[in-house]
């Protein structure tokens, strides 16, 4: 049975649709909206939504992304793409028991030490509407990243890649995390090689072709 990938790509689901993309492997997308930002949900004509009955026999948690393979469900965007990187990904995988470990630290990592202060940059400087910006916690995220950039730069220093010295799972996981930063270019310049992996991942026509559809989606 085909992989099914729930989400629109303007959520976390974009990291499972590129890693499905430079895997080759064949899946299905339903694009799932979030039900905060939809006007009239219970609308007739609403799109699917992370509340629709339909969704949430997938996904009880009510979130996206969420995916199947055949009996197998899984939720959490890192964990699929661990999961798929591993399953079908080939050399986007580990090679060993050793590489796995890295990749599932890189991606930990990331949620916990990065993410909370990469969205706090995203929304304050340009997602969130002008008025309801919060100027000091975009400071102070950015202050609390000066850190970890330094520890992701020297890391990228010798390979220009996280993991094997090749580009992998752990690649698409912290990439999709470190770009919610993009408007703190403070923290890029002082961390070329950050600046310079992070291009390099966003000129892959895997991921280029999963931003086109995104672009295509409904703001």
């Amino acid at each position: 049975m085909m992989i099914t990938i729930y989400g629109v790509l303007r959520s976390r689901a974009s990291r499972n649709v590129w890693l499905a993309y430079e895997a080759g492997v064949e899946f299905r997308h339903v694009p799932v909206i979030q039900v905060y930002r939809l006007a009239e949900p219970d609308a007739p004509d609403a799109p699917m939504h992370t509340a629709s009955a339909a969704f949430l026999q997938v996904n009880p948690n009510a979130q996206v992304p969420c995916m199947t393979d055949g009996d197998l469900v899984l939720s959490e965007s890192l964990a699929m793409n661990l999961y798929l990187a591993k399953a079908y990904g080939g050399a986007l995988g580990p090679a060993n028991l050793a590489e796995d470990g890295q990749m599932a630290m890189w991606s930990l990592w990331a949620a916990t030490g990065v993410e909370p202060h990469s969205l706090s940059i995203l929304y304050n400087r340009l997602a969130k509407p002008v008025a309801e910006r919060d100027a000091a916690a975009a400071d102070a995220a950015e202050a609390a990243l000066r850190a970890p950039f330094a520890v992701l730069d020297k890391a990228l220093a010798a390979t220009g890649y996280l993991v094997g010295g090749r580009f992998t799972v752990a690649d698409i996981n912290v990439a999709e995390i470190i770009r919610y930063a993009v408007a703190a270019p403070a923290l890029f310049e002082a961390n070329p090689h950050v600046k310079a992996w992070l291009a390099a991942c966003h000129a892959r026509p895997a991921f280029q072709r999963m931003w086109a559809e995104r672009d295509a989606e409904p703001a």
